[in-house]
């Protein structure tokens, strides 16, 4: 037996280095917790009736999703403290605001809080899914060489994962172009948005040259319950139609790979008719879709799924 000691990183603190091509951008973080098993492995993900010669690729990564009962569930389980507010406090005075007033709190009880914005989505934030694109660099360089992927799509929140993926892609010579499906603010917003997180971290690039964001309407229109759907946004933040929620049964059934209802489930969806729609744009390409997590957010769709998997039967037991 090998008595040598197993590499153990999860859950422990090292010094953080930079990968060579973005060690000269700003708000390097100085530490890193892993978080996670890694890296992840990429599958080849056999969806139905895609274009002629488009080949898809799965990366499940980590990330939260603000299910209702699920992941509140978790949070309990482990001691959080939750503060609610309304989608109407939400809209009027701002995640900043609002975390600014807790931390303010916090601070006149002696505590020492740490801010993070939502989704992670600040200039040092970004630098989770730039790692990301070091580890997708590695995988591909110890594989065979035979896949080098031409695009990468997944779901766009926030805006701190297109980020750090568009720019860790643009650095690193990775040459994919991602594509965000945004589930909920609408695409001017995310480009600038995504600008400042670029600036912040003094990348010089255009947002609109590396990253392209499609198909959503504007949070404000979602809170005051305007349900102008379209693929990847649907009737709004965590609202599903139907059709999207077959979808998932559908990819479920047909691949077992199980997409969440929040995020990588409208922006799967979203993709599959983008190449419906436009099968030339997507016609021989190698395509990467990261499922960015998020399941337990299904177990709030249980009323609206029910009819959908109720494929059960009881048992016919003979003495």
């Amino acid at each position: 037996m090998d008595s040598k000691e197993p590499d153990f990183e999860f859950l422990t603190k090292k010094p953080y280095v930079p990968p060579s091509w973005a060690a000269h951008l700003n708000h390097v973080p100085t530490h890193i917790f892993s978080l996670g098993q890694f890296p992840t492995p990429i599958h080849k993900w056999n969806l139905p009736n895609l274009p002629k010669n488009t080949e898809v690729y799965l990366k499940v990564l980590l990330d939260k999703d603000p299910g209702l009962s699920g992941n509140l569930l978790v949070e309990r389980l482990i001691g959080a403290h939750i503060n609610l507010v309304s989608e109407q406090e939400f809209a009027s005075i701002g995640s900043v605001g609002l975390t600014n007033l807790l931390k303010e709190r916090l601070l006149s009880k002696g505590r020492k809080p740490y801010v993070i914005p939502v989704g992670g989505s600040n200039s040092l934030g970004t630098w989770g899914y730039i790692e990301a694109i070091r580890e997708i660099k590695d995988q591909l360089r110890k594989g065979n060489g035979e896949v080098a992927f031409d695009d990468i799509v997944v779901a766009c929140g926030s805006g701190g994962t297109v980020a750090g993926l568009s720019v860790g892609s643009w650095l690193s010579e990775l040459g994919a172009k991602v594509h965000a499906f945004s589930i909920y603010y609408d695409p001017e917003y995310l480009y600038e948005y995504t600008q400042g997180l670029f600036d912040g971290l003094q990348v010089g690039v255009c947002s609109l040259d590396i990253v392209d964001i499609q198909n959503a309407s504007t949070f404000i229109n979602m809170l005051i319950k305007n349900f102008t759907t379209n693929e990847a946004k649907g009737l709004g933040y965590d609202v599903n139609t139907t059709e999207e929620l077959i979808f998932i049964k559908e990819i479920a059934e047909a691949t077992g790979v199980v997409l969440d209802p929040v995020y990588s489930g409208k922006a799967a969806y979203g993709m599959m008719k983008d190449m419906a729609r436009n099968p030339e744009k997507w016609e021989g390409r190698k395509v990467m879709f990261i499922h960015t997590g998020g399941v337990l957010s299904l177990f709030d769709k249980t009323e609206q799924m029910a009819s959908l998997v109720g494929t059960w039967r009881r048992l016919d037991i003979q003495e």
